[in-house]
């Protein structure tokens, strides 16, 4: 069994994914106390720290055969934060240095870093890449839907493999069936209201009455951002990327409500039985920032396979 850490561990999904992959996690940090918190409610078998990782001491992580990363991606997004010059993605954007760093110390045999696609426009990536390959590391940048994957939800990431080996190592990915959003939807649960009442805005009403004309009298649609655009979005296909706020809305006749926590979980692929929060910003904040347990999984999976 390959024995495995996990660095920015948030939520879980890393980890989860790695286990249901035959993975030993030993070992994750992540800075938000939060975090570790539930994480470790979920993953009480794996040593946890709860630690700004600019500042860790690499010398004290357990061996490890994997290193599984997701640093800050808000610094890299189409959506904020990629122009230099702002302190604090500047800041969110250098966590990519962690990684690096570990690799020098422990070396292990493999890293698998998740982001969003843009890390590789980042003006530090070549540094960036040829810090691990002058540490030995061949890199093979994976972009992928986590739909492909079979996790109920379009969500675009990097996956960038990391080997100690000659060639980079390149995987052999499933091709996963779809999984419709009316799959994990519960159209009879949560508190409905009014769609046609006092404030409501004249976006979310026009974007309800397009989403009518194409979809019917139930349908998603995203009650803010331009994730797509003024249509709403069929039921036959997976959801829109889960985010760290309330995005997206469910429509039932003339009624409304907003994605549950428990939903959005379930869009991640994460199980019914993962223990999360009363508090349901907290949740979405959480499950928002998370790598799809799923999609981990089966790129784990690859990894094993192709080692």
């Amino acid at each position: 069994m390959f024995t495995a850490i996990d660095l920015f561990s948030g939520f879980g999904g890393w980890t989860r994914g790695g286990k249901d992959a035959g993975l030993d996690v030993k070992w994750a940090a992540n800075h938000w106390p939060a975090a570790v918190e539930w994480h470790t409610k979920n993953n009480p078998d794996t040593q946890h720290v709860c630690q700004d990782l600019h500042q860790a001491d690499w010398s004290t992580v357990p061996k490890h055969d994997v290193m599984l990363a997701s640093p800050c991606c808000q610094g890299h997004t189409k959506a904020r934060g990629k122009a230099a010059g702002n302190p604090q993605h500047d800041n969110s954007r250098s966590t990519a240095w962690a990684p690096v760093q570990n690799a020098e110390v422990n070396r292990p045999e493999f890293a698998v870093i998740e982001n969003v696609p843009e890390f590789m426009d980042w003006i530090l990536y070549p540094a960036w890449a040829d810090a691990m390959q002058r540490l030995g590391y061949a890199l093979a940048p994976h972009i992928v839907d986590c739909a492909d994957l079979g996790v109920p939800q379009h969500r675009v990431r990097l996956f960038m493999i990391c080997s100690r080996s000659k060639a980079p190592l390149h995987l052999q990915l499933p091709q996963c069936q779809h999984v419709p959003a009316r799959d994990i939807l519960d159209f009879d649960a949560g508190t409905w209201s009014k769609i046609e009442k006092p404030g409501r805005a004249e976006s979310t009403l026009l974007r309800v009455k397009k989403g009518r004309e194409r979809f019917g009298e139930r349908f998603i649609m995203p009650y803010y951002g331009s994730g797509s655009g003024l249509t709403g979005r069929s039921l036959n296909r997976p959801i829109g990327t889960i985010t760290t706020l309330d995005r997206w809305a469910l429509v039932r006749g003339d009624e409304m409500r907003m994605l549950s926590a428990d939903e959005a979980l379930a869009a991640q692929s994460f199980g019914p039985d993962t223990k999360r929060p009363d508090n349901h910003r907290l949740t979405m904040h959480m499950t928002g920032n998370a790598v799809p347990p799923l999609a981990g999984k089966r790129v784990i999976e690859a990894l094993i396979a192709a080692a």
